[in-house]
């Protein structure tokens, strides 16, 4: 039987003159997720929104946010995400002073944390911290502008984690963010992946059911 994943579109791609009613739709459609991407322009060149363009959408989120924080010194704001809806809140490990306190941080807030890395950071750094991580966002592209090609090397990452969550029994899930769409998601579930960020392929499909049914494999 073929691999299914849950997928978390991501506001990026959403249209900000119509964003509420943008993101109504698209859980509508069949997401699982509302996929929450904060950029600071110092991690990386680009800057997106604050914590207060997330909150707005309380109302017409049915499903919890997933927040990507791709910011320096993620600590500072990590409190200003954490909502009723906040489900996830993701930092990298590539922005953390002491990730394990980050960590520790985030779940004394009463949400799961998550750790993203980038294309070419080896997936072993995280080993010490496994155990305290509840996702693991394995990024596809270079983080900080939506639309980029989706990087193949970022499967055997995937299969890694995959292998490092079984033999250790740990329940962490598994998510990737970054050029994926109908046509290669098979790709990234075959490998492990569940869910699957998707921005451009879920928002701006013109049958938005049909391209989340397809990144989804259902």
């Amino acid at each position: 039987m073929a691999k299914t994943a849950q997928i978390a579109p991501s506001i990026l791609a959403a249209d900000f003159a119509k964003l509420g009613e943008d993101v109504r739709d698209i859980c509508e459609s069949g997401a699982d997720y509302i996929h929450i991407d904060v950029m600071d322009g110092m991690f990386v060149p680009n800057i997106s929104f604050g914590s207060a363009v997330m909150k707005s959408l309380l109302g017409y989120a049915a499903v919890p946010f997933d927040v990507h924080l791709m910011i320096m010194d993620p600590d500072r704001y990590i409190e200003d995400f954490v909502t009723e809806n906040t489900g996830f809140v993701t930092v990298h490990y590539e922005a953390c002073e002491d990730l394990g306190e980050t960590l520790h941080h985030i779940h004394s807030l009463g949400v799961k944390a998550g750790v993203s890395i980038k294309p070419l950071t080896d997936p072993q750094v995280l080993d010490p911290y496994l155990e305290d991580i509840d996702l693991i966002l394995v990024m596809s592209v270079e983080p900080g502008f939506g639309g980029q090609k989706f990087m193949p090397s970022c499967l055997p990452k995937i299969e890694y984690y995959s292998r490092k969550k079984e033999e250790l029994g740990l329940e962490y899930i598994i998510e990737v963010d970054g050029g994926v769409g109908p046509a290669n998601a098979h790709l990234v579930r075959d490998a492990g992946i569940d869910p699957i960020v998707a921005g451009s392929a879920a928002f701006k499909a013109a049958d938005r059911t049909a391209a989340i049914r397809g990144i989804k494999g259902i």
